[in-house]
């Protein structure tokens, strides 16, 4: 199995330290924002992920300074089909892709709160909406096979003789990340996208929601956050002081948005957190934080050795990357790619070593 792969949560606001803050949503630090993206590059993070949200800054425009600023960091743009046109979106994408030689990945989700979507005009029902991201992926797909002049007639989007003079990058098309947790959200993964993208569980659970993509050939990743140090105990100490200071009015504030959001992948990491009574799922899988952060904020904490040992579980049950997130983002960012990220190596290097594969190539004398 090749090597896991590890994205991480764009900060545009780098001031939180604790899990309970909220975002600075009513500014955009853009100096800040690009010392911790040409940060990313130096670390050897994989992608950055560009989230799309009503409290975040477009990150259309966003990517396209961040491009110019890297050299090897790539971006996951994460979208939702019905804000822009199939054909303008490929478009968009096509451009980032000269910007920065193919730089750019696609993460299509369906919206979580008919609330939200409901700003920008959007009242599909769940289903319906991806009903939709399948019609979109289908057209992105057929621009970027070169069937052009494109002719579509779907349930919500109809083009006639669409051409695009500009297309991807050498040819092919961008990686696409779909995430969701319903089977719905899995179908679409498996025909559309590279990698089906859900929020944590235990190594074990997980392995029973993978086994489907995994067996029709697809790639399988966790959104999740991380908390290590050198030891356990300083690990814990970090975990109380990011949770300090908890409201019961922020929790309540969360749990009216979970009340009225219709995706699956939001309410079962409620579900699991209540399950668990917001504590431990396991040694080092904490769930106290989601009842302040939502579903992303299942976080591994434990000592830098810990958690490597246990994305390893991960990575046994068919895990093959994660997108990352920490308080402060920057400095546990640093942290994971410095600390972590070396021993996760030696444990991949040990397991390729001892694998069947690798007995039977060496040499008998």
């Amino acid at each position: 199995m090749s090597q896991l792969r590890f994205h991480w949560g764009s900060a545009l606001d780098d001031g939180q330290k604790k899990s309970t803050q909220q975002y600075a949503s009513d500014v955009l630090d853009l100096d800040g924002a690009i010392e911790f993206t040409r940060e990313a590059d130096e670390l050897g993070v994989d992608s950055l992920l560009m989230a799309q949200s009503f409290d975040l800054p477009d990150p259309l425009p966003i990517i396209g300074v961040f491009m110019r600023e890297t050299r090897r960091l790539k971006f996951i743009l994460a979208y939702r089909p019905g804000l822009l046109s199939p054909t303008l979106f490929t478009q968009v994408v096509n451009t980032f892709s000269w910007m920065s030689e193919g730089r750019i990945s696609l993460n299509v989700i369906a919206g979580i709160s008919p609330a939200e979507q409901a700003y920008y005009g959007d009242f599909l029902a769940h289903d319906a909406r991806y009903e939709r991201a399948n019609e979109f992926l289908e057209i992105l797909h057929a621009f970027w096979r070169g069937e052009t002049p494109l002719t579509y007639e779907g349930s919500h989007y109809r083009l006639k003789d669409a051409q695009l003079s500009l297309g991807y990058h050498g040819g092919g098309r961008p990686e696409i990340l779909i995430s969701g947790a319903s089977g719905v959200a899995q179908r679409t993964a498996v025909r559309h996208g590279d990698v089906w993208f859900r929020y944590a569980d235990t190594p074990e659970e997980i392995a029973k929601s993978a086994a489907p993509v995994l067996a029709q050939g697809g790639r399988v990743g966790l959104r999740m956050q991380v908390l290590t140090r050198d030891t356990r105990e300083e690990a814990l100490a970090e975990l109380a002081e990011v949770m300090s200071g908890a409201t019961e009015e922020r929790k309540k504030w969360v749990a009216d948005f979970v009340a009225t959001a219709d995706s699956q992948a939001v309410h079962n990491s409620f579900r699991l957190a209540d399950e668990a009574g917001h504590g431990w799922m396991s040694q080092v899988l904490y769930s106290g934080a989601v009842a302040y952060r939502g579903g992303p904020a299942l976080c591994l904490v434990g000592s830098h050795a810990e958690v490597a040992a246990y994305l390893m579980e991960y990575k046994a049950a068919g895990i093959g990357e994660f997108i990352f997130s920490g308080w402060p983002a920057r400095d546990e960012m640093r942290n994971f790619f410095t600390r972590v990220l070396p021993l996760v190596r030696e444990l991949e290097e040990k397991e390729a070593a001892s694998s069947p594969a690798a007995g039977a190539s060496m040499p008998t004398g």
